[in-house]
């Protein structure tokens, strides 16, 4: 018999105030075997949080912000087909971004063979050399590789915002539950698109590309 479970509340910020010159968005894994009828792990809600996710782009692209990209990777007979259909598979249609979520030149792209983007991957080494301490992650799945990703930058001091509406799971509770452990767990800033704003700094000059 299912369990019903009470998901404790947790704040929902109307605005995030970011400085650009410090922070990062990080969209996980928006793949066409994610986000496409096609795909061969497609999450059903993913193909809503595109315009979310494309509205995040464009103002970090517009504010100067970095941005970087997961990619999940894998090759033939990877131990994680024993868990999963056998999805990304490196150089095939189902392992690239979607059109609309394209990355655009210079920026980061991460290969990743497991759930948390930091495992094995560069991400770290270049958030700390572009002097970043608050990262916005968005993509799929939400308690999967965006949870893993939140806690493994949590667990290296960085500050975590989810808007919420840029992020999807296979199931509505898991979604909730990934953000409640946002908020308590790592004390991250769930908010939405539209509630990350950047701060406003005086004399700026134009914005850092």
């Amino acid at each position: 018999m299912p369990t019903k479970v009470e998901i404790p509340d947790y704040e929902v910020h109307k605005r995030v105030v970011l400085d650009p010159a410090s922070t990062a968005l990080v969209i996980i894994d928006m793949q066409n075997d994610f986000v496409r009828d096609e795909g061969t792990l497609q999450v059903k809600s993913a193909p809503s949080t595109v315009p979310a996710i494309r509205r995040l782009l464009d103002f970090a692209r517009e504010s100067g912000m970095r941005v970087a990209f997961s990619q999940d990777t894998h090759d033939p007979g990877d131990p994680e087909f024993a868990i999963w259909p056998a999805h990304a598979l490196r150089g095939t249609w189902g392992w690239e971004m979607i059109d609309e979520l394209a990355p655009a030149a210079g920026e980061l792209v991460v290969q990743k063979v497991r759930y948390d983007a930091f495992y094995g991957t560069e991400l770290d080494h270049m958030l700390r050399l572009w002097h970043v301490q608050t990262i916005v992650l968005c993509g799929t799945v939400a308690n999967i590789c965006v949870h893993y990703t939140a806690a493994s930058a949590a667990l290296r001091w960085y500050d975590v915002v989810i808007p919420k509406d840029a992020v999807s799971a296979v199931e509505a509770c898991d979604l909730a539950f990934s953000l409640r452990q946002t908020s308590w767990l790592f004390q991250g800033k769930v908010t939405t698109s539209t509630g990350v704003v950047a701060k406003q700094r005086r004399g700026a000059g134009s914005a850092r590309r």
